[in-house]
């Protein structure tokens, strides 16, 4: 269950809690993650989105902290095979993710094969569970990124209804790939379209706190981005003159 909650009810706690703080540049050296990880750290951010390469040194910064690490899985396009998917996902999970954020299938789901959409997401959820339970890790969050910026609203619907069915618990907006991000129109969109049991993740171009703000009273519960330092800062700027 994603209750609602208007974003200036929320403490600097709550507000920590709802960034991934994220670093997906290709360029990205140990020293960046590192960085990455002491800011997740020091914020007590919900997670540290990285690339499957950087899990495990990841997972060793953050340990001790309240801070999960996410994996990314078929990023950006969600176009690998499904055998190199649950590789990548259990892999992942094997190395400390907590949270895998996985794209789906862009590439079949424009060109109308939402079967195969629904089947191979499903078939990467239960390799996760299964995964989790056998290595001991817990519950893992997973996040279906379905890349709003290539969809029409009908597909955005859709894309929604194949996701939740596949037993995701997030879904996501956008890689920050795309020709765009999140948009306040597409979170709001994805939270009537969505039940309860699936919360809304906005990523792609949100930097400030003013836009966090949108963007929770959209209706999401977490934010992607790579400014979460910034956003914090923000946010205590904010309340220091209010």
């Amino acid at each position: 269950m994603h209750p609602f909650r208007r974003a200036s009810s929320l403490h600097a706690d709550e507000l920590a809690k709802t960034i991934d703080h994220t670093l997906l540049r290709p360029d990205a050296s140990l020293r960046d993650v590192e960085k990455l990880c002491k800011e997740a750290c020091e914020y007590h951010f919900a997670a540290v989105c990285v690339f499957p390469h950087w899990v495990k040194y990841a997972k060793e910064q953050v340990a001790g902290c309240d801070v999960k690490v996410c994996a990314v899985v078929s990023f950006p396009y969600g176009s690998d095979g499904l055998r190199a998917k649950i590789a990548a996902a259990e892999d992942a999970v094997e190395r400390g993710a907590g949270e895998i954020d996985v794209v789906v299938n862009l590439p079949a789901l424009l060109s109308g094969d939402y079967v195969w959409v629904r089947d191979e997401l499903a078939t990467v959820v239960r390799a996760v569970r299964v995964t989790a339970v056998n290595s001991g890790t817990g519950m893992v969050i997973i996040k279906a990124i379905i890349e709003t910026c290539y969809l029409n609203t009908k597909l955005k619907k859709l894309a929604c209804k194949i996701v939740e069915t596949a037993g995701v618990d997030f879904v996501k907006t956008s890689t920050g790939c795309g020709p765009h991000g999140a948009t306040l129109h597409d979170v709001e969109l994805l939270r009537e379209t969505l039940s309860e049991r699936v919360a809304v993740k906005a990523s792609g171009g949100i930097r400030t706190y003013d836009e966090v703000q949108r963007f929770i009273n959209a209706g999401a519960a977490r934010i992607g981005t790579s400014a979460g330092t910034d956003i914090m800062r923000g946010f205590l700027a904010h309340r220091a003159v209010s």
